[in-house]
């Protein structure tokens, strides 16, 4: 497994858009699995730590994290700063009572581990969501800032993969095994959902859009559909397009509307979320009237893409209100 980076609140690279679909499904279908086998019991509290090695990485943090998100602790014996993030992070895990579990992972011992991740220096946190990695924070952090991201990171999970974590029972004995959550019964739009990461996953665009717009007719306020429609536009935008055209023509045409909105998709879809968002302001800023209703209604949706908790998005709106007033 070679883990990737990915947006706290939303992912914004083809391969991650696609993954992160593919990742909800796959989540699922464990839990679903577990269910009818029956479980094997509640965890007791000391269970929501655990060291893990290269040998049980797959077993312990990828498959445990379809039903939980895995956060990892890097850690070493000679890290000073070490001893004072561990601490603070298995407690949270137990007073998080199994909203996340902690796999702790010394980086003298685990070299191919630390290389995989792109560790430049400890402690470093990760978290694991459904197959997923993505980067937390690197270096000693306050109790609050901790919190703060853990906080998102279980909502994340539970919006966005319907991971609601594992049950813990007070006076269960250590080692006792993980239950995952009831299964969550199917909703009214689950089917149509279902056949829009199906439509994603064989590249047809044009139904996963179509499929998440039967959602919205219904529900409009359906945030998964929401999403995923905002995201399956962004590809189907971006789809066939000669990127260094693209570019070439946005750089020459600073003026002309659609040259920028088609640029900052590419943009986004490469990972480049400032460069996208400054590019749609800067536009916004130069143009009056219906193009520039026409770059704010585009910058919106990108928003959408990337999630309103993301602090670029947050960053953004504000610098948009500043061109806009």
């Amino acid at each position: 497994m070679q883990p990737r980076n990915m947006s706290m609140s939303g992912v914004v690279d083809l391969a991650a858009l696609k993954a992160a679909q593919e990742a909800k499904a796959k989540a699922e279908q464990a839990r679903a699995q577990a269910a009818r086998e029956g479980g094997a019991g509640a965890i007791s509290p000391a269970d929501l730590v655990i060291d893990v090695d290269e040998a049980g990485f797959e077993r312990d943090v990828l498959q445990r994290s379809a039903e939980v998100p895995v956060v990892i602790d890097f850690w070493a014996e000679w890290c000073q700063p070490c001893k004072q993030l561990s601490p603070v992070l298995e407690r949270l895990a137990v007073e998080y009572n199994g909203r996340f579990l902690l796999a702790k992972i010394d980086v003298d011992a685990n070299q191919m581990l630390m290389q995989q991740f792109g560790i430049q220096g400890i402690p470093a946190v990760f978290a694991v969501v459904a197959g997923q990695a993505l980067p937390l924070f690197q270096g000693a952090a306050g109790e609050a800032q901790i919190r703060q991201t853990l906080d998102q990171l279980v909502q994340v999970a539970e919006q966005r993969f319907g991971l609601t974590g594992i049950a813990v029972d007070p006076e269960a004995e250590p080692g006792g095994g993980a239950q995952p959550a009831p299964e969550r019964p199917a909703g009214p739009y689950d089917a149509l959902l279902e056949a829009a990461v199906q439509a994603l996953d064989s590249g047809d665009l044009s139904g996963a859009v179509q499929a998440y717009k039967n959602v919205l007719s219904e529900d409009p306020g359906n945030e998964e559909a929401k999403l995923g429609l905002a995201q399956a536009e962004l590809l189907q935008r971006v789809q066939g397009v000669d990127p260094q055209q693209v570019r070439r023509e946005a750089a020459e045409k600073p003026a002309d509307v659609q040259a920028q909105i088609a640029a900052a998709d590419l943009d986004l879809v490469g990972g480049h979320v400032e460069d996208a968002f400054g590019r749609l302001i800067e536009t916004v800023a130069r143009t009056v009237g219906d193009d520039r209703d026409t770059v704010r209604m585009r910058l919106l949706e990108l928003f959408e893409v990337v999630g309103p908790e993301d602090p670029r998005v947050i960053a953004a709106r504000r610098a948009l209100a500043r061109a806009l007033f």
